[in-house]
């Protein structure tokens, strides 16, 4: 297999390319100009596009979102742009989305063909599926992954966590019983590996483990990976003081996917289960 792939210095493109280089893929990491928009794509089999601005950096200000918004929504339709001037474009373009196209939803389990939520990030993932949709025109099978939220050992929300729980001082968000959907980046890196190869697979999929966890199941675990007390919430308040409509976007927001399509298709999971995950990367 022959796969281009944007972000790939990024957490995800990392992992995802090593894992393809070790299974014989040949990789080309996509180039972004530094006024906007990719160089271009070599003759490939997949793009995978992962590219985007993180959402966890700071606090959500206007400039921020507008940032949020144009590195996914823009970018990927320059993507598409590029591959509509391809003599031949690739067989597939596998697009990251998130899970936030769901919003806050309390308890409810959210597959695939569960409506859109509201706010910023529904907003923002409904038009970033949007512009990879527009490959189809081209003949290109289109993937949309929403993804949940990933864990790594290298980076991303564990490296976050890490120092303040090892120092006894982490504790749930809030209330704790919002919902979290997680991935280990093993079983994300596989499951797009998987997908590029199943050519008659498209449109969404939740890539995330197939047990969604609240937020204080996730402190509880966490604490014990680490043999650390998780006796100190933080308040919805002070979460709301220190990072804005973040707090409410994002972190307190509860999310309960299961990856429904991935299951059907046959995607066996290696680390289906929290506990499993958390002690192989801590």
């Amino acid at each position: 297999m022959r796969i281009a792939v944007s972000g790939a210095s990024g957490l995800v493109g990392s992992a995802l390319t090593e894992h393809l280089r070790a299974a014989g893929g040949e990789v080309t990491r996509l180039i972004r100009r530094p006024q906007g928009g990719f160089e271009s794509i070599p003759d490939c089999d997949t793009v995978v596009h992962l590219a985007g601005e993180s959402v966890v950096g700071g606090r959500w200000t206007a400039a921020r979102k507008r940032r949020i918004r144009e590195s996914r929504v823009e970018v990927t339709g320059q993507l598409v742009q590029l591959l509509g001037n391809m003599e031949r474009p690739p067989a597939t373009l596998i697009c990251a989305s998130a899970i936030g196209y769901y919003g806050d939803r309390g308890d409810e389990r959210l597959d695939e063909t569960s409506s859109m939520g509201a706010g910023f990030l529904a907003e923002v993932c409904r038009d970033w599926e949007a512009a990879a949709a527009a490959a189809n025109s081209l003949g290109v099978r289109v993937v949309h992954l929403r993804i949940g939220m990933v864990l790594s050992a290298s980076g991303g929300v564990l490296s976050k966590l890490r120092r303040p729980f090892s120092l006894g001082i982490g504790g749930r968000l809030g209330d704790g019983r919002q919902w979290t959907s997680w991935i280990h980046i093993e079983d994300l890196v596989r499951m797009i590996a998987f997908l590029s190869e199943r050519r008659g697979i498209a449109g969404v999929l939740n890539a995330v483990a197939p047990e969604p966890v609240t937020n204080l199941v996730f402190t509880k675990a966490l604490g014990r990976a680490l043999r650390r007390p998780t006796i100190l919430p933080v308040p919805k308040f002070a979460l709301r003081l220190l990072v804005g409509e973040l707090a409410d976007g994002l972190l307190l927001a509860s999310t309960a996917a299961i990856p429904r399509r991935m299951i059907d298709e046959g995607f066996e999971h290696e680390f289906p289960d929290l506990d499993q995950a958390l002690s192989d990367l801590t």
